[in-house]
């Protein structure tokens, strides 16, 4: 089994950044690919980036050129930057990891799921 612990979320203002962290503990070693989705009130969870063992990244169109996935291999840690947010960047926002490499963009590929940390982005 894994499991995920997010941190890092929190209030800030519209323009503002967060980092938020993802710590992976466990059977670490069948790991791959880890990712970050988001869930708005009343929205279905969608992609937000994901990231393979060796650094290839893939991100959603609303968060690219603002938003940088990034992982500590070493230290079970997966990070996301996030610059210049916008109010409707506001949900919950879950990390996830899957065994596979392949940066799979769909909610129900990834097997492990962490419990969630709140954004909230104020205008």
């Amino acid at each position: 089994q894994v499991q995920l612990v997010e941190s890092g979320g929190g209030l800030v203002q519209a323009g503002g950044s967060l980092r938020l962290s993802c710590a992976a503990s466990g059977r670490t070693f069948s790991i791959n690919t880890m990712g970050w989705f988001r869930q708005a009130p009343g929205k279905e969870r969608e992609f937000v980036a994901a990231i393979g063992r060796t650094g290839s990244t893939y991100y959603a169109d609303s968060v690219k050129g603002r938003f940088t996935i990034s992982r500590d291999n070493a230290k079970n840690t997966v990070y996301l930057q996030m610059n210049s947010l916008k109010p409707e960047d506001t949900a919950v926002y879950y990390c996830a990891a899957r065994s596979g490499g392949y940066l799979y963009t769909l909610p129900n590929e990834y097997a492990y799921w962490g419990q969630g940390t709140q954004v909230t982005v104020s205008s």
